[in-house]
């Protein structure tokens, strides 16, 4: 695929690393558009070299990062020859705010950097980035770093992308960039955060794609020239990850799922009508999806969980041999959860053992907030700003304002997500556990397990109908080319 033909299979953006530089990239050499998640990858980088920059990738891509010096101070920072012990927890995560320190804003642009850079090196195809709009405040300095190592395609849902097209533009021209940040209790509940580029020459423009869920949406964004987008991603409620809320009053089925009705149907002929490229999402993993998806008008697919299970994926591989084999044999749940994500979104969680969507792991974790990335600023009484999530200790939330019933079933998506991928925090048990008796500690004789990793929570899409007769001709290990040619074939 060359860089100005459209895809036709784009790869979904997943959870925390999941689609991370190595799936991008077997997607992009396969034909397909691969997709990085953009969140949290400053994390991801300081915990890599933490663990001893295996392979050495991190460190070979920081060499060419036009900023030298943050680059060097980064690696003195966190490169450990050989890594960290694995009772040794890892340096903390620098929290995003809206007075960003410029070391933090620089790890952000760096970690986007290096994961487009390893992406894209080896091979002329096209590679993109995926942000969630609800994440405001990283958004600018990650950004950043994705265009400096010529990222093709951003791709941004989670809530409404209006801002996204001029950023990008503003960013490509090296003029300083701004983007709106809700504000709690703030009159106009916005705030503005931005960024001086600190290399002024003008870089290369990506395409933006906006994730919307109706045509209404798609229709406004369309409109005006500054939230223009070059396209969408049209996802359906089946699709992993969040999606949006059904449209109207919130109404739950028997086992506690939204409801979603005729007002959420997206009709593709108005879509059409808009005149600008669309991918439908949901339930797409297939030479028919594919097919169907062309006669109602669009461009192609964009498909997730068929990569997310591939052999490429970051996704841990008992987890991804766990939900492979639940599959199969027909015991996967996946459950689209209405409050688990502290966004307000509902989210799809598969329901595995050892995982925060077992009830009893849940309840069990001590909660912590150390990793912030879906923290909301708030404008207190006396005018000052703090930061609160509803996953966070429940007492720390409504002393800053929140209401308590907020806080139920709330989990920590940011260090679950991370943990899916096998860089969860590590925690004395006794810290993390923080609802056990020490006599229960005793009877379950760990007195040599005394640390343990955050557990982790996965997200999956609704229908696994792809998986057998994927798994049927390429095996369990399958790769992201066999997905592309399923699909193609």
């Amino acid at each position: 695929m060359t860089a100005d033909a459209l895809p036709e299979i784009i790869q979904g953006g997943m959870g925390v690393g999941v689609s991370g530089w190595e799936l991008a990239k077997a997607v992009s050499i396969a034909g397909g558009l691969g997709i990085i998640s953009g969140v949290a990858l400053d994390a991801q980088l300081i915990r890599k070299l933490q663990l001893g920059d295996i392979n050495g990738h991190i460190r070979q891509a920081l060499s060419h990062f036009p900023l030298k010096k943050l680059a060097n101070q980064i690696v003195e920072r966190y490169f450990v020859e050989g890594g960290i012990d694995e009772t040794k927890a890892f340096k903390p995560v620098l929290l995003p705010s809206l007075d960003q320190t410029e070391f933090a804003e620089g790890v952000t642009i760096a970690g986007n950097f290096v994961e487009v850079h390893l992406a894209k090196e080896g091979h002329s195809n096209p590679v993109g980035i995926n942000y969630l709009e609800k994440i405001q405040m990283a958004t600018p300095s990650a950004l950043y770093g994705a265009m400096l190592a010529g990222v093709d395609y951003v791709v941004a849902g989670a809530g409404i992308p209006a801002e996204f097209p001029s950023l990008i533009e503003d960013l490509s021209y090296g003029k300083e960039s701004h983007i709106s940040v809700d504000v709690i209790g703030a009159k106009d509940r916005k705030f503005s955060i931005g960024i001086i580029p600190k290399l002024k020459d003008k870089i290369k423009r990506p395409k933006f794609f906006a994730i919307v869920a109706s045509h209404v949406l798609a229709n406004f964004l369309a409109r005006s020239d500054r939230t223009k987008p070059d396209g969408f991603v049209v996802e359906s409620p089946i699709a992993g990850g969040h999606s949006a809320p059904p449209r109207g009053h919130l109404v739950l089925d028997d086992a506690g799922q939204p409801i979603y009705g005729e007002r959420d149907v997206v009709d593709f002929s108005k879509m059409k009508e808009i005149g600008l490229p669309f991918y439908i999402a949901g339930s797409m993993a297939s030479k028919e999806g594919l097919q169907s998806a062309k006669e109602l008008g669009a461009s192609g697919v964009q498909v997730g969980s068929a990569f997310a299970l591939c052999k490429e994926s970051a996704m841990n591989d008992d987890i991804k041999h766990e939900i492979i084999n639940k599959s199969l044999d027909g015991t996967l749940e996946v459950f689209n959860d209405p409050v688990s994500s502290p966004t307000g979104f509902p989210f799809k969680v598969a329901k595995l053992d050892k995982t925060v969507s077992d009830e009893v792991v849940y309840k069990e974790r001590k909660r912590v907030c150390d990793a912030g990335y879906l923290r909301v600023p708030v404008l207190d009484e006396n005018n000052e700003i703090t930061y609160r999530c509803s996953a966070e200790p429940e007492k720390a939330f409504v002393r800053k304002g929140g209401n308590m019933d907020e806080t139920s079933e709330r989990r920590c998506l940011c260090n679950g997500l991370l943990a899916t991928i096998g860089l969860g925090q590590r925690r004395p048990i006794k810290s993390l556990v923080g609802r056990r008796s020490k006599t229960e500690y005793d009877n379950e004789n760990l007195s040599e397990r005394i640390w343990r990793e955050e557990p982790p929570i996965v997200t999956m899409g609704q229908d696994m109908s792809f998986l057998k007769p994927i798994v049927s001709k390429y095996g369990l290990d399958y790769s992201a080319k066999d997905v592309i040619d399923y699909m193609t074939a």
